[in-house]
């Protein structure tokens, strides 16, 4: 909780100071600075909670698994700051604004670890969504700025109905709010129950961009600022999963209820596996490959949500560091190109080694090759399914999806070393160099020392 409300309070506070700060650097500076004290008020959080512990009357439950998260996610925003905080200026003069929205953001996502209550499931997704329709609309004299928030704001506002119905089904089956206390699994599950478990699952599946219900993800991911993409794209996904994952495994697990909805989400991680990783496959244009890269991507983290086992949780958690570590990488990289298209990558690896290099190691990681943080996420969720039984052929058709996406991943990386041309970059400070060392080095060490992230469970 302290670390909700640190963000919180950070958002707050910097819708003010825009208004007598007038050194976009400095808002930057006082932004890192928030990330640094929600971090350590997580920390707190942590050895508070040591096992659990129940706040607000049974509407907050404050784990290990939720601080560890909570983490993550809090490292990966500083991250992005120091990376993408000085793109910022380029999208508009609002800077103080656009970062109160991300801190807004973040509030949420420390909720939607520990939520207990289908009320604070709720009010997790709005307060993460409510920001993000701003921020795709941020770049206002841009029509495809204009028309993602448009898309991302009627859609999403047509899939909070579809959660609000699912969230009343299942009060009227159980007669609660509470995840801990709806007694599912306890005998025969009625219809009302079960209609309500699918409209949840469509619901959540659309915030996490998983197929069908992925098709808003391509055209706001491409139209929205791509520096607020990077960040749509890795925490709050991330944050949507953790949400997904804690709903599924309190509530609906135990007895045969697992497999009531287990096959249907089996369904839907095929078709986001076989939908991202072969329409990234035709792209011509880096950002968009990466916005169909994040739906094959968000099909690798559904096995962690089919498996319904500790390993499961334990995969989540090491790729949502791992993919969000990378992906802001590789958007940070491609926020200093000038030309989107794979061509604009051609003889980056002579102009710029050090961009190229680090490009590199990110994109292995996203395809999932060994010594990298990506390789060892999906070896935890790809296992997890073996272990959970039944779904070795979904474990197959993961490999395979893995392999395509090693295509399209190889393309920029063969046009930075091996295409002649002439990458044009905008102006790279030392700073930057150096916060791309560190991110990875972050990827390097987690792929080969998984169990520094994963001992704090």
């Amino acid at each position: 909780m302290n670390a909700l409300i640190t963000t919180a309070v950070f958002g707050i506070v910097l819708m003010f100071v825009g208004l007598f700060v007038k050194n976009k650097q400095q808002i930057k500076y006082f932004a890192i600075a928030g990330t640094i004290l929600a971090f350590i008020a997580n920390w707190y959080d942590g050895t508070l909670a040591g096992g659990s512990t129940v706040l607000l009357h049974g509407m907050v439950e404050v784990s290990r698994f939720s601080v560890l998260f909570n983490g993550v996610a809090i490292a990966s925003t500083f991250l992005y700051f120091l990376l993408c905080g000085s793109a910022f200026e380029r999208v508009g003069e609002d800077v103080a604004d656009y970062f109160a929205l991300v801190f807004f953001i973040l509030s949420g996502i420390m909720l939607s670890g520990s939520f207990s209550n289908m009320l604070m499931l709720f009010l997790a997704i709005e307060i993460i969504s409510i920001p993000q329709y701003i921020l795709a609309g941020a770049d206002k004299k841009n029509l495809k700025s204009n028309e993602a928030s448009l898309k991302y704001f009627l859609t999403g506002s047509f899939t909070t109905g579809i959660l609000l119905m699912g969230i009343a089904l299942l009060y009227g089956a159980t007669g609660t709010f509470n995840i801990r206390e709806m007694g599912l699994g306890a005998g025969d599950l009625s219809p009302l129950a079960l209609c309500g478990i699918i409209l949840l699952a469509f619901a959540l599946a659309f915030k996490v961009s998983a197929a069908p219900f992925h098709f808003w993800t391509p055209d706001v991911y491409d139209g929205s600022p791509t520096v607020f993409t990077a960040f749509m794209a890795t925490v709050v996904k991330a944050a949507s999963f953790i949400a997904f994952m804690r709903l599924f495994y309190v509530s609906f697990t135990g007895g045969s209820l697992t497999h009531h909805w287990q096959l249907i989400i089996a369904l839907i991680t095929a078709a986001t596996l076989l939908i991202g990783n072969f329409t990234a496959v035709f792209q011509q244009s880096v950002k968009r490959m990466l916005a169909y890269s994040s739906i094959a991507q968000a099909g690798f983290m559904l096995f962690a949500i089919v498996s319904d086992n500790e390993m499961a949780t334990q995969g989540m958690i090491l790729y949502a560091a791992a993919y969000s570590v990378a992906t802001i990488g590789v958007f940070a990289v491609l926020l200093k190109m000038k030309d989107y298209t794979f061509d604009g990558y051609n003889g980056l690896a002579r102009k710029e080694p050090l961009l190229a290099l680090v490009t590199t190691i990110f994109l292995l990681s996203l395809a999932g090759i060994p010594l990298t943080a990506g390789f060892f996420a999906k070896y935890f969720v790809l296992s997890a399914a073996v272990q959970a039984g039944g779904l070795l052929w979904l474990v197959i058709l993961g490999v395979l999806c893995a392999a395509i996406s090693a295509y399209y991943y190889f393309r920029v990386i063969m046009a930075m070393y091996f295409k002649t041309g002439d990458a044009e970059t905008l102006p790279i400070t030392g700073g930057f160099k150096a916060a791309l060392l560190l991110a990875a080095a972050i990827v390097i060490t987690l792929g080969v020392f998984p169990g520094l992230l994963l001992q704090f469970l």
